[in-house]
C-alpha cells in the first residue's frame, strides 16, 4: 500500500510540472536522522530552492519544507526528500527498512555533503541497498539535462580538499533512487546570499542544478 500510495503522489507532482492551476499540494522534506550530525544545517536553502522552482520551472510547491524523521511514514508523503550535513549519520535497521521502502516504491533522496558526512553516509547508504553499489554517473544523465544542461556535470559552490565535485547515484531496477552530491556544497549556494556571500552566478548556478535535481525526481519514476 505504502508503494502504490507513493506512486499515486509522484503522478500528481508529475502533473503539476505542466500547470500552474494547482495551489501548492505538496512539500519537499529535510531529513532528519541519528547519529549527532547536523541534520538541520542550511536552515534558508531549501526556501529559497522551492522558490527558484516555482517561478523557473513552474512547480506550485509549498514555501517551506517539511522536517521528517527517517523511521516516520510521513516519508512517504514527500516525493522529493533531500539530506545534509557535516558529520556523523545513523540510521537504525527499523530506518534502514523505512527508508528501503520509500525509495523502491517511488520516492527520490538527494544527499548533500556540507562537508564532513562522506565517510558517514557511505556506509549507511550501504545498509539499505547491500545489493546496489554507489556509482559516479556520467555527465550525459538525464538529471544534468533537465531545464537547465550542465554538460560538465556539477557546479563548484566551495572549496574545501580542491577536488572535483562529483554526483553519485544508486540505481533501483534501473531508476536512480539516490542522488549524492559531493565535494560541491551545493545547498550552500542556495542560502541567502548574506550567508556566504557568493558570487550571484555562482548562487545561480546551484539554485539551476537544485532545480534540475527536483525536476528529474518528480518526472522520472
Amino acid at each position: 500500500m505504502k508503494k502504490i500510495y507513493t506512486g499515486i503522489l509522484l503522478l500528481l507532482a508529475g502533473i503539476l510540472l505542466s500547470s500552474s492551476t494547482f495551489q501548492p499540494s505538496f512539500k519537499i522534506a529535510k531529513l532528519k536522522y541519528q547519529g549527532g550530525g547536523d541534520w538541520y544545517a542550511n536552515k534558508t536553502s531549501l526556501p529559497n530552492l522551492i522558490a527558484f522552482c516555482n517561478k523557473n520551472i513552474g512547480l506550485n510547491l509549498a514555501p517551506e519544507e517539511d522536517i521528517v524523521e527517517a523511521g516516520s511514514t510521513d516519508l512517504f508523503l514527500h516525493p522529493f526528500v533531500h539530506m545534509t550535513g557535516h558529520g556523523n549519520v545513523v540510521f537504525s535497521s527499523a530506518e534502514v527498512q523505512n527508508l528501503r521502502n520509500y525509495l523502491i516504491g517511488g520516492g527520490f533522496l538527494h544527499i548533500d555533503d556540507n562537508y564532513g558526512m562522506d565517510k558517514f553516509i557511505r556506509p549507511e547508504l550501504k545498509k539499505i541497498f547491500p545489493e546496489s553499489e554507489l556509482v559516479e554517473l556520467p555527465f550525459t544523465h538525464a538529471i544534468y539535462h533537465q531545464k537547465y544542461h550542465f554538460n560538465n556535470g556539477l557546479p563548484k559552490v566551495h572549496e574545501h580538499d580542491g577536488k572535483t565535485p562529483k554526483g553519485y547515484g544508486i540505481l533501483y531496477k534501473g531508476r536512480l533512487v539516490v542522488f549524492y552530491t559531493y565535494e560541491c556544497d551545493l545547498g550552500n549556494g542556495w542560502e541567502d546570499k548574506q550567508v556566504y556571500n557568493d558570487p550571484e552566478e555562482i548562487r545561480i548556478k546551484a539554485l539551476q542544478m537544485g532545480s534540475n535535481i527536483v525536476s528529474y525526481a518528480l518526472t522520472s519514476y
